[in-house]
């Protein structure tokens, strides 16, 4: 019972960030039909860049939770500067091509990322410095850090405030009818460039946040980083239903729930022959199942009518 309840708050940990990441994807997916798969290389430069700050304010004496603000602050407003470039010049003059055009430009992009931030900050690990309060306490037998309550938190009230934020507010109101149809959008005053650029930047500082969260939790950021958290976080947009909001934070929580499950579980299934290592070919295999059987997501009845 203990592992149970165990990985159930490291499947919460991990879909919280999951579905911050997936929020970006399916953000600019509802508005432009694309799949940016660079958006995994911002969560990367994301949590560089404000490890960098981190690292270099960790002997100032300042708290810990401060240092770790300063270096979010500081790699928010580059993720989504970065954003905005990418959506400017990578995929704005690809708008009206083929769908295989920028689905390349794309894994282009998310190449180039890589690539640049191994210039500055090389191939290696970098560790984040032992700054913040790691307090370990006690539920039902299993283990929770301070940090991953603090990710698990954050994570929730950034998700439900971009809920607000597309359903409440004249922004999204924008959003919203730029993504049902962006030429009667442009012909109701709405500066349709304005608000996929507007939305390409809200999911690049969504990405600067779970970049930070993700180094905190593993004590570790490189520039390879943001790859495999991209595919996952791409499956659980897919699982969700890709386009929608909820669906995101849907799928980003289920997929970390089964991913840790699986991976607390696969050694006892198969006799030993899999170990918790192969944790990553659950969030593939889930992937393969809802694009065989659904392929519209758990929420994506209303993707699927307006197709």
């Amino acid at each position: 019972m203990d592992t149970f309840i165990q990985q159930i708050i490291n499947g919460l940990v991990h879909g919280s960030v999951y579905a911050l990441v997936a929020l970006g994807y399916t953000m600019v997916y509802g508005i432009l039909g694309l799949i940016n798969f660079a958006h995994g290389e911002v969560v990367m430069m994301g949590a560089l860049t404000a490890l960098t700050v981190i690292v270099g304010l960790a002997d100032s004496g300042l708290p810990g939770s401060v240092i770790v603000l300063i270096g979010l602050m500081a790699a928010i407003p580059i993720c989504m500067a970065l954003g905005f470039t990418i959506e400017r010049v990578a995929y704005r003059p690809l708008r009206n091509a083929p769908r295989l055009a920028p689905l390349i430009t794309a894994i282009g992009v998310s190449v180039v990322l890589q690539q640049v931030a191994m210039i500055f900050w090389g191939r290696n690990h970098h560790a984040f410095p032992p700054i913040l309060p790691n307090t370990v306490r006690e539920i039902g037998g299993a283990q929770i850090t301070d940090v991953q309550i603090a990710v698990v938190v954050i994570a929730l009230l950034i998700m439900l405030g971009l809920m607000m934020l597309v359903n409440r507010t004249r922004l999204g109101r924008a959003m919203r009818a730029t993504a049902e149809n962006p030429q009667i959008a442009g012909l109701m005053g709405v500066n349709v460039n304005a608000i996929i650029s507007t939305a390409f930047m809200i999911g690049s500082a969504l990405a600067a946040i779970a970049g930070v969260m993700i180094s905190a939790n593993y004590g570790t950021a490189h520039n390879t980083m943001g790859f495999m958290l991209g595919l996952k976080a791409f499956s659980a947009a897919v699982l969700g239903g890709i386009g929608n909001l909820g669906g995101a934070m849907l799928g980003g929580l289920l997929l970390g729930l089964i991913e840790s499950l699986g991976a607390g579980y696969i050694g006892d299934l198969t006799g030993g022959v899999l170990g918790s290592h192969y944790q990553d070919i659950f969030a593939f295999f889930v992937l393969i199942l809802v694009l065989v059987f659904r392929p519209s997501g758990l929420m994506g009845e209303k993707l699927a009518e307006r197709a």
